[in-house]
């Protein structure tokens, strides 16, 4: 195989990871908004997706920088010089953990997370459940992975790779409608697309309960793209 195929095969790694993120979003989105009778647990997976997503897209910046960035003890400046090399390293190599991704974005990119106390608190609170140990005494395990997705994936993706959040989720009848009513009921911010659209509510009601800063970001928001008459407070 030609080493134009090798470095095709080390460029599809950001894609790969980027594919899978967007896909623990899905899960993670539907995960913290979408709870009825016999989903319960539902809340602790979201954290549990909300992480993986954060983990992936993380790695998936750091992947465009370098495909081999992501793998601890990997000299990026030493491609692999056959395809079996690769192969091995994509099933068998050690990628950085998730607490020092933060750190790995900012001296290999140069972007920094939006907040790292909330990263922290996520982080915290995954390893709790992870070990069968659910957070006690702690915020709605669903609102703190909006928060974590709405305050920490959101910006980046917005950024980095031209994605809105709200767009990831796993509800075939409709489209991000309840995915934001969740949001404006829990009053966090989220990047609004210019083509923004919720059919299935009403505005007016899921965020008549908000405080008027909140509410004045929103309609912001909304006269920003144009479609102020989505809600008349």
């Amino acid at each position: 195989m030609s080493n134009v195929s090798i470095q095709a095969k080390l460029a599809q790694i950001p894609d790969r990871i980027l594919d899978l993120a967007m896909s623990a979003l899905r899960q993670a989105n539907t995960h913290a908004v979408y709870l009825d009778r016999g989903n319960e647990h539902w809340g602790l997976m979201s954290v549990l997706n909300a992480a993986h997503a954060g983990e992936l897209f993380i790695k998936a910046r750091i992947a465009n920088a370098h495909p081999l960035l992501v793998f601890t003890k990997v000299d990026a400046s030493a491609v692999p010089t056959n395809p079996a090399e690769i192969d091995t390293l994509l099933t068998s190599g050690k990628t950085h953990n998730f607490e020092k991704l933060p750190d790995i974005l900012k001296s290999t990119t140069g972007v920094s997370i939006a907040n790292t106390a909330l990263f922290e608190r996520l982080r915290k609170a995954r390893n709790s459940i992870q070990h069968f140990c659910p957070p006690e005494n702690e915020i709605d395990p669903g609102k703190l992975a909006l928060e974590f997705i709405y305050l920490v994936i959101d910006p980046l993706i917005r950024s980095e790779f031209n994605l809105f959040a709200i767009e990831f989720h796993e509800d075939p009848n409709v489209g991000y409608d309840y995915v934001v009513a969740g949001l404006l009921r829990q009053q966090i911010r989220f990047s609004v697309p210019d083509d923004f659209e919720v059919p299935e509510i009403e505005l007016d009601e899921e965020i008549e309960n908000a405080d008027e800063d909140y509410k004045a970001w929103f309609r912001g928001e909304l006269h920003r793209i144009g479609k102020s008459n989505l809600v008349t407070f």
